[in-house]
C-alpha cells in the first residue's frame, strides 16, 4: 500500500468532485482542513496516514447537503478508499472520524475519542473561526437562504443534533450558535492557540457589525 499515491488520488478525486462548489465547503475547505491537520499533527502526534485522509475527507458529502443523512459521508468515504486498497484497520478508524467530525449543536455531546479524531475535528473548525469562517458562514447562508440578520430571529443553543439540523436561523445567529463556542471546544493545545487570535477577530467583527447595523458609527 502505496500511502502517499493513496493520498494524492483522493486529493485527485475531490478537486474533480467539488470544483465549482459555492457553499464554503469545497476543495479548498478540504485542503485547508489536510493542511492545518498535519500542522496539528506535527505537535501533537497521531498517525499522520489516518489524520491526512480522515481530514481530506471530513466533507466528501457533508450532512447538510444529503437530507441529514449522517452515514453517507463514511459510506462514501469507504467505498473510495476500498478501491485505493486501504486496510480495512484504518478504513474504519477513517469513517469514524467523519461520522463524528462535525459540530451538531450546542447540547449535542461529542463523541471523538482518538488522538487523530481530535485533530482533524480541530482543523475543520479552525476553518470556521476567522476572517475565512466568516466568509463560509455567509457563503453558505446565501446558499441556503437565510437572512444575513433579523433582529426578530433571536439565536438559540440547540440541545440535539435534531433541533440544530432542523434550525432556521440567520447567518449572524449562526455565529453565536456555533462559530463564537468553537474556541472552548477544541481539543487540542495547538489548535487551542492558533483559535484565540481568530476568535478575537470574529467578536470584533460582530461589534463592528452591530455598531452598523444600529448606526452608531
Amino acid at each position: 500500500m502505496n500511502r502517499n499515491k493513496i493520498i494524492e488520488e483522493v486529493k485527485k478525486y475531490l478537486k474533480k468532485t467539488f470544483k465549482g462548489e459555492a457553499t464554503g465547503h469545497d476543495w479548498w475547505h478540504a485542503w485547508r482542513v489536510w493542511k492545518m491537520s498535519k500542522k496539528i499533527s506535527k505537535r501533537e502526534g497521531g498517525d499522520l496516514f489516518i489524520v491526512e485522509l480522515a481530514a481530506l475527507l471530513h466533507d466528501i458529502a457533508d450532512w447538510k447537503f444529503h437530507d441529514g443523512n449522517i452515514k453517507v459521508g463514511a459510506e462514501k468515504a469507504k467505498t473510495l478508499l476500498k478501491n485505493l486498497g486501504v486496510d480495512n484497520k484504518s478504513i474504519k478508524h477513517i469513517c469514524h472520524i467523519i461520522d463524528n467530525v462535525s459540530f451538531k449543536g450546542a447540547g449535542a455531546k461529542n463523541k471523538i475519542k482518538t488522538k487523530e479524531g481530535m485533530i482533524v475535528q480541530d482543523a475543520d473548525r479552525l476553518d470556521v473561526v476567522g476572517a475565512i469562517g466568516i466568509a463560509r458562514t455567509f457563503a453558505y447562508g446565501g446558499f441556503m437562504g437565510r437572512e444575513i440578520y433579523n433582529p426578530e430571529i433571536k439565536p438559540k443553543l440547540h440541545k440535539s443534533f435534531e433541533e440544530y439540523k432542523n434550525n432556521k436561523s440567520t447567518s449572524i445567529n449562526h455565529f453565536y450558535e456555533k462559530v463564537i463556542l468553537l474556541k472552548d471546544r477544541l481539543n487540542t493545545k495547538t489548535a487551542k492557540k492558533i483559535a484565540q487570535k481568530r476568535h478575537n477577530f470574529l467578536e470584533n467583527y460582530l461589534k463592528q457589525f452591530f455598531k452598523e447595523w444600529t448606526s452608531r458609527l
